[in-house]
């Protein structure tokens, strides 16, 4: 999948900057910027504010917080000379989104407190079409930004909401309370979420968005870089799985697919998540896989304990499941390593539910693991 977040910055601000040039000569300070408190200046100013913040954290791989610092423009600057503070600090970003290693993280509040470049950019587009569309709506102007941006900002970090398959930016102006849509409630509190990381030690454990997954399941890489012969197939079908789920509006993010990627090269070695969000009774089934080369190193059981213990970290999640081919010792073994236990009766049955598991006696086997059995 190429990479095509600076282009995204990029063709976001050549929109904003084309359709408020029509208005630079009236007076921005005025109008009200759509339903914001807001005038068109001042909103038009805080672009270029998010544009080199975010361009800032990210080349100063900032941590912890924003970087500290402001940018003012200087005593009667007009409209034309903010427009061009736009397109700069637009510049400053998408160079800044092309040149920085996907691996790179830096701070960012919502909602795991980091984004990599893909995130920043998926950021920044939000602020410029959303913004854009505020100053339209207070001057009178029509805007709708190309297509590919909202669908861009909705499948990286709104992967909680369902998208309209014929109006992303319905869809987006919808979700950050800017509009309606048929058969939807109204949005009055909102935010974007980026993917979530999970850090273990020779491995970070990366959360795959619903665009990586159209990829991942269409045969494509995600945008990552696989080792030989990845990703396993058992990776696409799960990112076909989480697809689904979000195409149907039922997709939890933290509850999705993860990469696991190699720190020492930057390298994706197989794939691991949940089946999707967990029960009323706190019960969520784990799966995983791994590309052939990469087995026989532990791999697998340090990302399963990592995932495992963020989850049982939660209120939400009491116990963990596996469902293990009775055959296949190694992945028995992984789950051994990570902590589960064979499920006793109970167990099972209350996994199983009124289900014969896939129609098999005795070819599955489950494994648990919750709050009484620690990692080994």
């Amino acid at each position: 999948m190429r990479d095509m977040s600076g282009e995204h910055v990029q063709e976001a601000v050549a929109s904003c900057v084309a359709l408020l040039r029509t208005a630079a000569d009236r007076d921005w300070t005025a109008v009200r910027a759509g339903r914001l408190e807001w005038d068109c200046h001042t909103t038009a100013f805080h672009i270029a504010e998010d544009l080199i913040a975010y361009a800032a954290n990210l080349a100063g791989r900032a941590e912890g917080d924003y970087v500290p610092f402001e940018i003012t423009l200087d005593e009667g600057t007009d409209n034309e000379g903010l427009l061009q503070v736009i397109e700069t600090t637009g510049a400053l970003l998408t160079a800044t989104v092309r040149t920085t290693p996907r691996e790179v993280r830096a701070f960012h509040p919502y909602p795991f407190r980091s984004a990599n470049r893909e995130g920043f950019a998926a950021m920044g587009v939000a602020e410029v079409l959303l913004h854009t569309h505020d100053i339209a709506e207070g001057l009178g102007l029509a805007y709708e930004p190309p297509v590919e941006l909202p669908k861009f900002v909705l499948t990286t970090i709104f992967p909680h909401v369902q998208r309209e398959p014929d109006d992303h930016w319905g869809t987006l102006l919808w979700a950050t309370g800017r509009g309606e849509l048929p058969g939807r409630a109204p949005v009055t509190e909102w935010r974007w979420r980026n993917n979530l990381v999970i850090p273990a030690d020779r491995l970070t454990l990366q959360g795959v968005t619903p665009a990586a997954a159209a990829d991942l399941s269409a045969g494509g890489d995600g945008g990552f870089t696989w080792i030989v012969g990845g990703p396993f197939e058992g990776t696409r079908e799960a990112a076909g799985m989480m697809l689904n789920a979000y195409e149907m509006g039922v997709h939890r993010p933290e509850f999705g697919l993860f990469v696991l990627v190699r720190k020492e090269d930057g390298l994706a070695v197989g794939g691991m998540g949940f089946h999707g969000a967990p029960d009323e009774e706190g019960r969520a089934e784990v799966g995983y896989d791994l590309v052939e080369g990469a087995r026989g190193r532990g791999y697998a059981s340090e990302a399963l304990t990592a995932l495992s213990e963020w989850a049982l970290a939660r209120d939400d999640v009491r116990l963990l499941c596996a469902t293990v081919e009775a055959g296949n010792v190694p992945s028995q073994g992984v789950a051994s390593r990570a902590g589960y236990v064979r499920a006793t009766v109970e167990e099972e049955r209350a996994a199983r539910g009124e289900q014969d598991l896939n129609g098999t006696d005795g070819a599955l086997r489950l494994y648990v693991r919750g709050e009484r059995q620690p990692a080994a």
